[in-house]
């Protein structure tokens, strides 16, 4: 099968030509092994048993290997990692090593954090972009520059092709099988979740059961800011013996280290005039079609307006502002951006992403499951560039429009099927 360029790619790109050791992490089935693998000259596949026991027994057996190196699933023999790292130490070439993990090393393990050693690339479920959909008009990386680009296009996309674009899925394996066997898939990764890879990845989990209702809970709550205990709450609303919070702790941790749960953080900036800023993160799982699948929606409850309650939006455009965020994240990432969310404490005023750049500017971006814009969408954009105009550099919304156009208070609408690089 030809493999199609990732946006991770470009990073990969900059950064082999220079750094001996790359880590390529992210969830199970993002196409970690597909990118890593198309670069490699040697695999160890450690999530086969052969390879894993014979890397066990040695695992410096991986340096007999000449060019460069792929281990994949490297957390299940952790030796590994310090193998790699002392061979940079004893001056490894560029690009000698990717290692790529769907989970971090089991609690206890002693590694080294690999520190100045080895480079952590995330990488996430196919962005809009990735999926061929459209050839996107707008730059994120010139929105984020400063340089208030013209902006510009038009699509054919409507709510209804978004909605059917989070329920296909980001993951590559998934979307690419007839759209009749997709759910089918999504209910298996999540089986394999509940079922091994907790397990796998360290976990102890006595009651299977009350860990797919936590999840799901947490599924209802994206885009929110919902406290975990009100998630655990959620989850076991009938059960006379409910779990301890501790053990929705656990679940939160074992989940988070696996890259399923995909938090955006607060963002808390040094030095700025806003008082009160929430340091809750806003709760996304790593592709929002999972979340459609643990609560059980379907496009047709999608587009009616059906789903879990909530105070000011529909369960659809939730999952938007999740899509759209899994697409402005992985944008962002290359673009040399880390991607936040602010709310004031009340919720007076509430921005769904703030893209800050390296030199501290920031780009900030509402998401609207709506052709239209109404003057109530832009009112925390205009209030933060009011509390921070040194910092802010533009000002975005998301929407399910046709066009891509600037109004006249210079706030950039942007279909979300045209955001690019």
């Amino acid at each position: 099968m030809d493999y199609s360029r990732r946006l991770v790619d470009l990073t990969l790109d900059r950064l082999l030509p220079s750094l001996p050791a790359i880590a390529l992490e992210g969830a199970k089935g993002v196409g970690k092994t597909a990118t890593a693998s198309q670069r490699c000259d040697d695999v160890f596949s450690l999530d086969r048993s052969q390879a894993r026991t014979i890397v066990t027994q040695d695992p410096e057996i991986i340096l007999s290997s000449q060019g460069r190196i792929f281990i994949d699933e490297w957390q299940l023999v952790p030796d590994v990692w310090d193998v790699v790292r002392h061979a940079v130490d004893d001056g490894a070439a560029p690009g000698r090593f990717i290692l790529a993990g769907s989970a971090g090393p089991v609690p206890g393990t002693r590694i080294h954090s690999g520190a100045g050693r080895i480079v952590r690339v995330m990488m996430r479920p196919m962005s809009l972009p990735e999926r061929g959909l459209e050839t996107p008009t707008v730059s994120l990386s010139e929105l984020l520059s400063g340089s208030h680009p013209d902006v510009e296009g038009r699509t054919e996309m409507a709510a209804t092709d978004y909605a059917n674009e989070i329920i296909a899925s980001g993951f590559p394996g998934i979307r690419r099988v007839d759209e009749s066997v997709r759910g089918d898939l999504l209910d298996s990764y999540i089986d394999r979740i509940v079922d091994h890879d907790i397990d796998e990845a360290g976990g102890s989990i006595r009651r299977p059961t009350v860990l797919r209702e936590w999840l799901a809970a947490y599924g209802a709550a994206t885009g929110t800011t919902a406290s975990y205990s009100s998630i655990l709450q959620a989850a076991t609303p009938g059960h006379e013996e409910k779990p301890a919070k501790q053990t929705a702790m656990t679940y939160r941790d074992l989940l988070q280290r696996m890259w399923i749960l995909d938090p955006v953080p607060a963002w808390m900036p040094g030095s700025t005039p806003l008082k009160r800023l929430g340091q809750s993160p806003k709760h996304h799982l790593v592709d929002p079609g999972l979340a459609v699948r643990l609560v059980g929606a379907t496009i047709s409850s999608l587009i009616r307006g059906e789903g879990p309650s909530r105070q000011d939006n529909t369960f659809l455009g939730a999952l938007f502002e999740s899509l759209a965020t899994q697409t402005v994240r992985t944008l962002a990432q290359v673009a040399g951006g880390r991607t936040y969310h602010m709310r004031i404490q009340g919720g007076e005023h509430e921005v769904d992403m703030i893209v800050e750049a390296p030199n501290r500017k920031i780009l900030a971006i509402e998401t609207k499951l709506s052709p239209m814009v109404r003057p109530a969408d832009v009112t925390h954009l205009n209030w933060l560039e009011n509390q921070v105009p040194d910092l802010l550099v533009d000002k975005i919304i998301l929407n399910t429009g046709d066009r891509a156009y600037r109004r006249k208070d210079g706030i950039a609408v942007i279909p979300l099927a045209l955001l690019g690089l």
